[in-house]
C-alpha cells in the first residue's frame, strides 16, 4: 500500500506545486510508481507542470460524479515513465469533502509506491480535504518571515487533522540573498520558527522553474533535481546528510 504524503503550505506561492512535481520526479527515478492527486479545486496547475494539460478530457470530479472510472482520469507523465496526475477539478464547486477524498485514496494506494497529494495553499475547505487521506504532511516554505510564521499556523491545523508526521522543505533558497535580507541568524532559528523537523532545502534554481512552466520534469543537471533527490530518498527513510547549496 502506498504511503499517502500532502504537500502544503499557509502562504501562496511558495513553489509548492513545484515541490510536489519534483518530488514525484525523484520518487520514480528512485524505482517507485507514484501519482500526483492535484486538490487545488478551480486553481489546478500540476497538469501543465508535467505537460498533459492538453489531454485532460476528465478529473477528480468526474470519478466521484459517475463520469468515468479513476483510469480514464488519470493520465501518465510522457516523460517519466510511473508518474501519473489526477487532476482537480476546473469549478470550485466541484471540489471533494473529505470524507469521499478519504475513501477515494484508500482505493487508489493499492496500485502506487506513493500518492502525493497538492494542497491549497492556507487553511481552507481544500486543506481539509486534501488533508483527509494523509500519512504524513511536508510544509513548504520560503526563507521569509511571511511564508515561515504561516507555517505555525498550518501545523496545528495538520495536527488538529490528526497528522503529526510533519516535516519541512525550505524552497527556493538563495543564499546571498538570505544574507542580505538580515531577518534571521541562520537557517536553524527558520526551523525552529516554522516548529517543524528539516527533510530538505532546495535552492533557488532559474533552470528548473523554466523546466516546470514549459511542462518539463526536473531532472538532470539542475541543481534542484538533486535536491529533490536527496528529500525523495530522506522521505523514503534513508539516512541522506542534508546539503545546503
Amino acid at each position: 500500500m502506498g504511503k499517502v504524503t500532502v504537500i502544503t503550505s499557509g502562504k501562496g506561492g511558495t513553489g509548492k506545486s513545484t515541490v510536489t512535481a519534483g518530488l514525484g520526479a525523484a520518487l520514480v527515478r528512485r524505482g517507485g510508481r507514484v501519482l500526483l492527486i492535484d486538490c487545488d479545486a478551480g486553481m489546478r496547475g500540476i497538469d501543465l507542470m508535467l505537460g498533459v494539460s492538453g489531454e485532460l478530457v476528465f478529473d477528480i470530479a468526474d470519478i466521484i460524479n459517475g463520469n468515468c472510472s479513476p483510469a480514464s482520469a488519470i493520465y501518465p507523465c510522457k516523460t517519466l515513465p510511473e508518474l501519473y496526475i489526477l487532476p482537480a477539478p476546473q469549478n470550485v464547486r466541484d471540489e471533494l469533502s473529505p470524507s469521499v477524498m478519504r475513501q477515494l485514496t484508500r482505493v487508489l494506494k493499492g496500485y502506487y509506491d506513493h500518492i502525493l497529494i497538492d494542497c491549497p495553499a492556507g487553511i481552507g475547505s481544500g486543506f481539509e480535504t486534501a488533508v483527509a487521506p494523509a500519512d504524513r504532511a511536508v510544509l513548504v516554505a520560503n526563507a521569509e518571515p511571511l511564508s515561515v510564521r504561516s507555517c505555525n499556523k498550518v501545523r496545528a491545523k495538520l495536527q488538529y487533522c490528526s497528522v503529526n508526521d510533519i516535516s519541512l522543505i525550505i524552497n527556493r533558497f538563495n543564499e546571498r540573498k538570505f544574507r542580505r535580507m538580515d531577518v534571521y541568524e541562520d537557517l536553524d532559528a527558520v526551523i525552529d520558527e516554522a516548529g517543524a523537523r528539516l527533510l530538505g532545502v532546495v535552492p533557488d534554481d532559474g533552470t528548473a522553474a523554466s523546466a516546470s512552466q514549459k511542462g518539463l520534469p526536473v531532472e538532470g543537471r539542475m541543481k534542484a533535481s538533486f535536491a529533490f533527490d536527496r528529500i525523495a530518498a530522506r522521505l523514503d527513510g534513508k539516512d541522506v546528510p542534508l546539503l545546503i547549496e
